[in-house]
């Protein structure tokens, strides 16, 4: 999937926030679910205008976003 039919960003859509393609749901949405203990199939419940394939594909991407950033050390240790 194409980056850009999993998010998007458009001034005139959520004043420019991250959302998922064709939505105005923001992908930040899909991460306070999680960190609150929400699955991800009752976030999906919730926003059924977001697909399932274009959320795994968001956690994908922040997750190699993260690892991306730890390994150049632009992230300092949380210790």
């Amino acid at each position: 999937m194409k980056i850009d039919q999993v998010v998007s960003s458009d001034p005139e859509i959520v004043s420019g926030a991250t959302v998922f393609a064709g939505t105005r749901v923001p992908v930040e949405t899909l991460f306070i679910y999680l960190a609150a203990g929400d699955s991800l199939s009752t976030f999906l419940s919730d926003f059924p205008t977001v697909d399932r394939q274009q959320a795994v594909e968001a956690i994908g991407l922040a997750k190699t976003g993260l690892i991306d950033r730890f390994r150049s050390g632009a992230l300092e240790s949380a210790a």
